[in-house]
């Protein structure tokens, strides 16, 4: 039997978690967002603010719509008190380890009924779900960045997700007013098994000095008519992240490939990590991002 999903829960308060949120809270849903700590959701819900308000001075969502949809969010500082939700969503950081343990410790505090979800970008979901006490009502919800804006999500079953959890997974994000594709168990699914080795062979095509950041992102902007360039795209992604997907590509598929290109280890390394450090492929310490190489 389906589940009609009215109360969801969000575990991870940062860009994803918070934009998840929103988009619920928007669709009429009640959220509770969670994090390992008080001032990160605090600063999850200040992130949403400032995006509903955003919306209201373009004219897209009036007062009472931002101020009853921010009322439909609140704080869950443990687990427990994510034990109503019809649905929790894990968005924590892109490491199998810290998801594993998120979703050992949480189970017991979820009803019987209540489908777990990951928002990950490329891990196992049939993995991720042998964590959990119910791999059957496990999916992966993978939406895209920013949330509130871009209109796919991926949902990914893994070996054990019955029909009622994918059917139920599905119902969610038409009423979240998004579009949904299926991925089967594949590292980094569809989106990113395309996105990422296309945005690492423009890295390799910066460190092979076939072309400058600026003169990359211009010939892609431009000659393939990509809203942005693809060494923007991984600052706005954040490189970290870029690696992760990378790695877990060319662990899980053992192609060469999908090998990293050096230079991104490299910028990583350097905890240059694209926008969030103010660092990347551009510089954007100053009013306007300047090319780093």
């Amino acid at each position: 039997m389906t589940i009609d999903i009215n109360r969801v829960g969000i575990i991870g308060a940062g860009q994803m978690g918070s934009g998840i949120a929103q988009v619920c809270a928007a669709a009429g849903l009640e959220v509770r967002l969670n994090d390992r700590e008080a001032d990160r959701i605090e600063a999850g819900l200040g992130t949403i603010d400032a995006s509903l308000a955003k919306l209201v001075s373009k004219g897209t969502l009036d007062e009472a719509g931002s101020r009853s949809a921010r009322e439909r969010i609140l704080s869950a500082r443990t687990f427990a008190d994510l034990g109503d939700c019809d649905l929790v969503i894990e968005a924590a950081t892109e490491n199998e380890a810290v998801k594993r343990e998120i979703f050992s410790t949480l189970c017991a505090s979820l009803r019987p009924d209540a489908i777990v979800a990951t928002n990950t970008s490329s891990i196992s979901i049939t993995r991720l779900a042998a964590a959990t006490d119910r791999p059957e009502r496990f999916i992966g919800i993978h939406f895209m960045n920013p949330v509130p804006v871009m209109q796919l999500v991926e949902l990914i079953r893994g070996i054990a997700t019955e029909d009622q959890t994918y059917e139920s997974a599905k119902a969610f994000i038409a009423k979240l007013g998004k579009t949904s594709t299926m991925s089967e168990d594949f590292p980094a699914f569809i989106v990113n098994r395309i996105l990422l080795p296309m945005i690492n062979e423009a890295i390799y095509t910066l460190y092979e000095g076939v072309g400058s950041v600026e003169s990359i992102d211009t010939a892609m902007r431009l000659g393939a008519n990509h809203p942005m360039g693809p060494l923007q795209l991984a600052d706005f992604i954040g490189l970290d992240t870029c690696l992760s997907v990378m790695q877990v590509l060319y662990d899980g598929l053992a192609d060469s490939k999908y090998r990293p290109c050096p230079l991104l280890v490299k910028y990583v390394e350097a905890g240059w990590l694209g926008r969030k450090t103010k660092r990347g492929f551009y510089d954007y310490r100053g009013p306007t991002p300047i090319p780093t190489r």
